[in-house]
């Protein structure tokens, strides 16, 4: 069991490792038109410049495009602004990620909820993972996204490549605090699956159990109960 811990955490670190790339400084400087204004903010730039017939979805060096970057920058306005000028809300950049799951490890409701309002799909597979917005919600412990995300018709039980749901990444890569209690709660609660284990047939409770996380257990043998 403690080799199994060692690998949970070796992997936590790699997950990590391999997250979203927000732009730099450099890139950021060199922006212009559409990137610049959806990073500033500057919805009447944006306005201006798709009536003038400018790429709403032109990419940069890392493949994101005004919206990726209108989220980055936490720009609701600029992404409202994008969006109802007809920019792709489904767009993936180059380490696959979109708009709504940038915003879910940034761990921005209201962006997350602005997002699915302009079209964003919760169901979208992102990340090298094949995850979901979900799925990276879960694992950082942000209960308030997750429970957004719920609410917008997110897949509960959706399994990625490392074959883990949601509730398995809140069990095995969070930290049995405070925050991942609340978003194993919210996922239970939403009806998510209890039982679907990992690769080696370990489920969440088990995890759970082999951490010590009191609060979770209970959580999870409650809805096995009923």
């Amino acid at each position: 069991m403690l080799r199994m811990i060692v690998c949970l955490l070796l992997l936590a670190m790699t997950t990590v490792a391999q997250a979203q790339t927000p732009p730099s400084a450099t890139e950021i400087s060199r922006y212009e038109g559409l990137h610049r204004a959806a990073h500033e903010g500057d919805v009447d730039t944006i306005r201006r410049l798709a009536a003038s017939g400018a790429n709403l979805d032109a990419r940069d060096q890392a493949g994101r495009t005004p919206a990726h970057i209108a989220a980055f920058a936490s720009n609701d306005a600029a992404l409202r602004a994008l969006a109802e000028a007809g920019a792709d809300m489904n767009a993936l950049e180059n380490s696959v990620y979109d708009v709504l799951t940038i915003a879910a490890v940034a761990n921005d409701p209201e962006m997350v909820s602005l997002a699915m309002e302009l079209g964003n799909r919760p169901d979208l597979v992102t990340s090298v993972y094949d995850g979901t917005a979900l799925i990276a919600a879960a694992h950082l412990g942000h209960h308030d996204v997750v429970r957004r995300l719920i609410a917008g018709g997110a897949p509960l039980d959706h399994v990625n490549n490392l074959g883990w749901t949601a509730l398995m990444e809140a069990v095995v890569l969070g930290n049995g605090g405070p925050n991942h209690v609340s978003t194993v709660r919210e996922l239970v609660e939403a009806g998510a699956e209890t039982t679907i284990p990992d690769r080696d047939g370990v489920t969440p409770l088990q995890h759970a159990r082999a951490r010590g996380y009191t609060e979770i257990i209970t959580i999870i043998q409650a809805a096995e109960e009923r």
